[in-house]
């Protein structure tokens, strides 16, 4: 039997591990199964078991003698990545983004998981009407009971864990909100981005709903684009983002929207 080796990488619970393959495997686009157990500090077949688990997930893909992220429309999409990627500055962001909601202020939250950082503050300025379409903040949200929920359904969708389609854009086309909450995969300094049509769709109508529209973007997402364009970012009321943000890219965005720097 092979035993685990006895490295510094080995005292990492299976969950952390398995992220930190996750996270390795995305950066450079593929590795080695020699390089993800010298990363690791764990056998090969330690190795191989949490691979064939990410596969399974529907994370990454698995060839002879290694791995490969899987492409970025499934990849940056999967719901279970999302929630575990860059979680620190999601919630630097959150609790920026908190000081634009009052009590008594409708909110609508996109199903990012940066939204869902913000959803988990919500409690703290009851009371609230929040409608969302993204099951992770809806079961969260619907414990408080000083919000009012507003759940917006539709086809659901296992890789966002979200509703999406025709029933949720018009569901979200009859609203009107005080402040709306999104986030998207890629922006540049001008232009905001996503790779799937369908989610374009219904963050546009997102933020056609809302009078204050505030866009939640941590550093990985900056400088990059992707297939589809959402919104230009004069068209968002204000930009948080966290501080690992470049400064020099931080003063070009000042040219184009207001923005506020989590801590």
């Amino acid at each position: 039997m092979t035993s685990e080796k006895p490295t510094s990488g080995s005292g990492h619970s299976r969950d952390r591990r398995q992220q930190l393959l996750v996270d390795t495997i995305f950066a450079k686009g593929s590795a080695s199964i020699l390089e993800l157990v010298e990363l690791s500090g764990v056998s090969h077949m330690t190795v191989h078991r949490d691979v064939d688990e990410l596969v399974r997930r529907g994370l990454v893909r698995k060839y002879r003698g290694g791995v490969s992220a899987m492409p970025s429309t499934v990849f940056e999409s999967n719901a279970e990545y999302r929630m575990n990627a860059h979680a620190e500055a999601k919630a630097s962001i959150a609790r920026r983004a908190l000081e634009e909601v009052e009590p008594g202020m409708s909110v609508l939250l996109d199903d990012s998981t940066s939204a869902l950082a913000l959803a988990k503050r919500l409690g703290e300025v009851t009371p609230l009407t929040v409608a969302t379409n993204y099951l992770g903040a809806i079961d969260l949200l619907k414990q408080l009971e000083e919000v009012r929920l507003i759940c917006i359904g539709g086809d659901y969708s296992n890789t966002h864990d979200s509703f999406l389609g025709m029933q949720s854009l018009e569901a979200i086309e009859r609203l009107s909100v005080d402040v709306a909450f999104v986030s998207t995969s890629a922006m540049n300094t001008e232009q905001t981005f996503h790779q799937e049509p369908e989610i374009v769709m219904i963050k546009r109508a997102m933020l056609a709903s809302a009078r204050q529209k505030v866009l939640l973007m941590d550093a990985s997402k900056m400088s990059r684009a992707a297939l589809h364009r959402l919104a230009p970012l004069s068209d968002f009321d204000l930009l948080i983002v966290d501080a690992g943000t470049d400064r020099h890219v931080l003063d070009e965005l000042r040219n184009r929207v207001k923005v506020a720097v989590a801590d």
